[in-house]
């Protein structure tokens, strides 16, 4: 059995948890030295952490080119595939801004203006993420940001001929060689060759999370982020082999994913029967593909509960509040008429969560740990500023102005009161 088969209780949807204060400890000493000794700091952690002995933070021009030769014509095909349909989406969501007549002579809008200085971060752990650099670099791009740099870590001296590729491609030229808490520091406090950074955006391990949580006091972070995370909702009508190869697509993430799976069934042993079929089909699957060692780790701690009803159906999912939300059962859209908290939702049997983590168009960078309950995934949003202006003519102020009076009175604010009386010449 791959799976925990237990009955639905609320306690068992709790994350893994693995506080540690030795990371905590470890990630504020690099903040400070980053903080305190600036670009010798990145030059060090780079060669302690990841063998880099650097002559530039910075990847050259010729070292794009020669990332660009390297990649093999059909990814480079597939990378411009799946950006097209990312971009789209994307400038789909840049909002227009409000403009509106309160009343009379009384005009407010709101100015839509992009953040400026953005840090983007993609991990260098177990895989190249270059989807990640698209879901990060296409909406801040589009979002209209003019600072834009990119941070990933250089392995012995060299980065991803791939993610290099997709930075490019998305209209990012400025790629940091420097990885791990450390680029966060630089992003956060600044050094002689990194502009301290208004917004810090992207993925990491614990050390990244913990400094981007650190950090958050004094710069915007786009959201707590923790490991990955799926619930896969079935019932009768689903493919078993459709269902594990989604829990196994997310297991693969690292040891700390978790791959949920809620089975709605009518009776305890129909619910036993789905579970059979799908923990049959891990097993199956297993066989065929890789990354055991972070795939059986993950599974040990990933459970699968069945429900009697919709109602408890959708009480599990909105408590869990899933990262990635899976609905292959008869009739998906009834089920997320209910769903009020996950990051981003698949549904039917032909919605792999894989179609977003890479090509459909929507953003993979989601809320984890439950953050789904308040807080929405990366999209162009996650890098514009909606600044409210307001203009108001004299006609206007003089319909406004007992109203104002009034109110910054009874507060006990006389001189906003005041500002609008010596406008209306009641200022004696």
């Amino acid at each position: 059995m791959y799976l925990n088969f237990r009955d639905y209780d609320e306690s068992l949807l709790s994350r893994p948890s693995d506080d540690s204060a030795d990371i905590a400890r470890a990630v504020e000493e690099v903040l400070e030295n980053v903080r305190k000794r600036g670009d010798a700091a990145l030059f060090e952690y780079a060669e302690r952490f990841d063998s880099s002995r650097l002559n530039s933070l910075y990847v050259s021009d010729e070292e794009f080119e020669k990332a660009e030769a390297l990649v093999p014509d059909s990814l480079k095909a597939a990378i411009d595939h799946a950006m097209r349909n990312i971009r789209t989406f994307h400038q789909a969501q840049l909002p227009a801004g409000e403009d509106v007549v309160t009343e009379a002579g009384v005009r407010c809008w709101r100015r839509i203006v992009p953040i400026r200085r953005v840090g983007l971060y993609i991990p260098g752990g177990t895989a190249p993420l270059f989807s990640t650099v698209l879901m990060l670099a296409v909406p801040a791009v589009v979002a209209g940001c003019s600072d834009i740099i990119l941070a990933t870590p250089a392995r012995n001296g060299v980065i991803s001929p791939a993610v290099l590729y997709a930075a490019s491609a998305a209209g990012v030229r400025r790629v940091l060689k420097v990885g791990g808490a450390q680029a966060i520091a630089a992003f956060a406090y600044g050094t002689e060759s990194v502009e301290k950074r208004d917004k810090i955006f992207g993925p990491g391990n614990r050390y990244v999370t913990e400094a981007k949580r650190i950090v958050s006091s004094s710069v915007a972070i786009d959201m707590p982020a923790g490991p990955s995370e799926v619930m896969v909702v079935i019932d009768k009508s689903s493919n078993p082999a459709f269902a594990a190869a989604d829990l196994l697509s997310q297991a693969e993430h690292g040891r700390d994913s978790q791959a949920m799976l809620l089975i709605r069934a009518d009776s305890r042993d129909e619910a036993e029967r789905l579970f059979s079929a799908v923990d049959d089909a891990i097993g199956r699957e297993l066989g065929k593909i890789g990354r055991h060692e972070y795939m059986l780790p993950s599974l040990s701690h990933s459970y699968a509960f069945p429900v009697y009803s919709d109602a408890e159906l959708l009480d599990a999912v909105n408590s869990y509040a899933p990262e990635h939300l899976i609905i292959s059962t008869e009739n998906p859209e009834r089920i997320l008429e209910g769903v009020e908290n996950a990051g981003s939702v698949f549904l039917g049997a032909y919605t792999p969560e894989s179609a977003g983590d890479y090509a459909s168009g929507t953003n993979h960078t989601l809320p984890t740990s439950g953050w789904a309950r308040s807080s929405s995934g990366v999209s162009v949003d996650s890098f514009i500023k909606k600044m409210t202006v307001q203009s108001i003519t004299e006609d206007g102020l003089s319909r406004l102005g007992e109203t104002i009076e009034c109110l910054a009175e009874a507060e006990g604010l006389m001189a906003h009161s005041y500002a609008v009386k010596v406008r209306l010449g009641k200022g004696e």
